[in-house]
């Protein structure tokens, strides 16, 4: 005999299949973001890999404990809805210690940028930083992160085509190692496509981490209600016993 709700079975399997949904497209987004990054050949960004990461994760294991809900409401399996529990406290409690942190630090994300990007100042002083820098400029076609000036020798990817001169998106300055020599470089700094990126992953990652806090509290609530009818099924009717005397005199009542 079934000892939890239909209702409350069913409303408990829309919210899993919801969860699974969630967790997709936490995934789906994770492979766009590194798609549309390493097309934009945006692939040499610090944190990118460890975001992704964390996105992959997060889909995953999202769709991992889901159906575990869906089998332990469907087998009325008071472990698996325990576990299921357990686990909706621990997620929710995780991503809020995520999201709090990043959504109070997110107003500052360009300031600490900032500050961090300067210490790569300049550019050519680390071949890693050079190598990085420069495959940014060839596919963003900009010059240095704040200026031309982030460079002691001013590289051939900063350098413009003679088409875009023309339109208008290039200065002509000296290189500093070589008063003499002149170059035409791309007027477009680089630190602001870079903060784009940035802030797009953040923007998502804060998406993310609030929307699964709030299901796993709604999980809590629908687990929590579950596991409470496994372990009394018959609460309900203990409920008659609380009713006024008068109108359980008239309850019991007779009839004739």
């Amino acid at each position: 005999m079934a000892q939890i709700n239909i209702c409350l079975k069913r409303i408990f399997t829309v919210f899993n299949i919801f969860f699974i949904v969630v967790g997709a497209v936490a995934i789906v987004l994770a492979l766009w973001c590194q798609f549309f990054m390493d097309n934009r050949g945006g692939h040499n960004l610090e944190g990118r890999a460890t975001q992704l990461f964390f996105l992959y994760m997060v889909g995953c294991i999202t769709m991992m404990i889901a159906v575990l809900g869906a089998y332990g409401a469907h087998k009325e399996s008071k472990v698996a809805l325990i576990m299921f529990l357990v686990f909706m406290v621990f997620g929710s409690l995780l991503m809020l210690i995520i999201g709090i942190p990043a959504a109070i630090i997110y107003p500052q994300l360009k300031g600490i940028a900032e500050e961090t990007f300067s210490g790569f100042v300049p550019l050519d002083k680390s071949e890693d930083v050079s190598n990085m820098a420069e495959a940014i400029q060839e596919k963003f076609h900009c010059c240095g992160l704040f200026s031309y000036k982030d460079w002691e020798n001013i590289p051939d990817s900063c350098v413009c085509s003679q088409e875009e001169e023309k339109e208008g998106k290039c200065q002509t300055v000296e290189n500093n190692t070589f008063m003499l020599q002149r170059k035409s470089v791309y007027t477009k700094t680089c630190f602001p496509t870079i903060m784009d990126y940035i802030q797009f992953i953040s923007k998502i990652s804060l998406a993310v981490s609030f929307t699964l806090a709030v299901l796993a509290l709604l999980g809590m609530i629908l687990s929590s209600i579950m596991i409470h009818q496994l372990y009394y099924p018959n609460r309900a009717s203990i409920m008659v016993s609380v009713m006024p005397p008068k109108y359980k005199e008239l309850h019991n009542y007779p009839a004739y």
